[in-house]
């Protein structure tokens, strides 16, 4: 059962799951299904493979990194905020300008509205989920006043 302080941070523990299941089955569609990717999107497949493989290993790795604040989301707001407003959101508009100036294909622009949707979740769940109020369980300052001699 949910204690009242862990039932505030809900929306941090929902969007680190759904995130880590996002980057996880990306990096492993990356590293299993780089040349059925490239058909389905029409564009070739990138040489060297390393490329793509190092990305699906990247998007892997932070989708692992997601359980921390899965498990912890008190602890690991910071991987939230660099992960998702900033990770995320940098790579939809990276998506969107690389589309704009270089004419890569109208279907990675899917990719842009996911990431964009998942970056803008993620900063409503951390401004939802912020200290409001001195004192809050939820604070991070508050918690570090609890570990302090």
């Amino acid at each position: 059962m949910l204690t009242p302080d862990r039932r505030a941070l809900r929306p941090l523990w929902l969007i680190a799951i759904i995130s880590c299941v996002y980057d996880i089955a990306i990096g492993l569609a990356l590293l299993a299904g780089r040349e059925w990717l490239a058909r389905t999107f029409g564009v070739p497949s990138p040489e060297p493979p390393i490329f793509v493989e190092l990305n699906g290993v990247f998007l892997i790795a932070v989708g692992v990194g997601y359980l921390l604040p899965y498990l912890r989301p008190e602890h690991y707001r910071g991987y939230l905020w660099v992960m998702g407003p900033l990770l995320k959101g940098g790579g939809a508009l990276t998506f969107v300008a690389d589309h704009y100036a270089h004419g890569s294909p109208t279907a990675f622009l899917l990719f842009a509205f996911c990431d964009l949707t998942l970056a803008l979740l993620t900063l409503w769940a951390l401004l939802a989920t912020q200290d409001r109020r001195p004192g809050d369980a939820t604070s991070s300052t508050r918690t570090a006043e609890r570990r302090a001699p």
